[in-house]
């Protein structure tokens, strides 16, 4: 089961957390791998790992905001792969900050990465699926798509958006057999996490990381593998009835917290 052998899956993100962790699983089931990211340097440490272990991966530096460099890529990879059967946008960045702490400058890369991005990569990726006769493609959305989470106005504006977008796009393309979903994560513990507490919170790191951990019900952080495992069953022939539908993987952050 789950298998995704002889597949092609592009993976935006796939230098660091969620998307990393998405690249190699795909590849352990099977999959030639594309990653692309802005970091060269993750991205090659992704392609390393996974190569070590046999399977297939390639790297593609390119800044998802840039429509241009996108379709090339893209086209690129369809020309060298046959076909794109799977897309993963797993890349994104985060914000904190209410309305009015929000700078217009703040405002505008956030949609450029997180909503223009994806837009983009699934704009590219929609005309070869739809001429080979179909694919998956598979957007990592947030819980704040749906709820309320404090400080992030234009992080959940953005989310809100990929959520919005996934359904719109799974509607338009069914018949097309190309089927879209999306994944909305509670907080995962990557180095984004680890990185964010030791800038804003030096010296009270382990405290507040178990705070953060608190706000999930379950009582900690998940783990981007656990993300991964759901984004492999969304992605694989068992999911083929699967479209149009959000999948929170959130600690019983959502339904729980009251």
């Amino acid at each position: 089961m789950f298998s995704l052998q002889h597949k092609t899956a592009v993976i935006t993100g796939g230098g660091s957390g969620i998307g990393k962790a998405v690249a190699e699983l795909f590849a352990v089931q099977g999959a030639s791998v594309f990653i692309l990211e802005l970091n060269a340097a993750a991205a090659e440490e992704t392609v390393k790992s996974i190569l070590a272990k046999g399977g297939k991966a390639f790297s593609r530096v390119v800044n998802v905001s840039d429509q241009l460099q996108v379709k090339d890529k893209f086209a690129e990879i369809a020309q060298e792969a046959g076909r794109i059967d799977i897309l993963v946008n797993s890349a994104g960045i985060s914000h904190i900050g209410k309305l009015d702490s929000t700078s217009s400058e703040d405002f505008e890369k956030i949609f450029q990465v997180n909503v223009k991005g994806v837009y983009n990569t699934m704009f590219a990726a929609i005309h070869q699926m739809k001429q080979q006769g179909g694919g998956v493609i598979l957007n990592v959305a947030s819980v704040a798509s749906t709820v309320a989470v404090a400080d992030r106005f234009a992080y959940s504006m953005s989310k809100g958006a990929v959520l919005t977008m996934t359904l719109s796009v799974a509607k338009d393309y069914i018949h097309d057999n190309i089927r879209c979903n999306s994944i909305s994560p509670a907080r995962i513990h990557t180095s984004f996490v680890d990185n964010f507490l030791e800038k804003n919170y030096p010296g009270q790191e382990k405290e507040m990381f178990d705070k953060l951990s608190k706000t999930q019900p379950i009582g900690r952080m998940g783990r981007p593998e656990e993300v991964a495992a759901l984004a492999l069953y969304l992605c694989s022939d068992e999911a083929s009835f699967a479209t149009g539908c959000d999948y929170p993987l959130d600690g019983g952050f959502i339904k729980l917290n009251n």
